[in-house]
């Protein structure tokens, strides 16, 4: 399984999400390593920020880190995001989410 949806700088993480909203169960559902990105459903919808703000909670919660640590870096109205995270290193976020 490659690791290219998730990569370090400086300042913590970037990780490379591909988003499914609507869907019947929110998750993390493993990674997609033709594409280099990480696999996410959420169940909200894609109107008014509902399904990226449900994206960084999910993360949040998975991550164990405060929300206001994540940030949604590209890909506001794209089913393909990149989501930084300060103060977390590629394998702490590995093992937490699993993948």
């Amino acid at each position: 399984m490659s690791d290219d949806w998730v990569s370090e700088d400086d300042d913590g993480i970037l990780i490379l999400v591909n988003l499914k909203p609507s869907a019947q169960r929110s998750g993390i559902f493993g990674t997609e390593p033709w594409r280099g990105r990480l696999s996410v459903r959420v169940s909200a919808t894609p109107v008014d920020g509902a399904a990226n703000s449900e994206l960084i909670e999910l993360l949040s919660d998975r991550l164990g880190v405060a929300r206001s640590r994540i940030s949604l870096h590209s890909g506001a109205r794209s089913r393909r995001k990149t989501i930084r995270v300060e103060g977390l290193t590629a394998s702490e976020a590995r093992s937490s989410l699993g993948v």
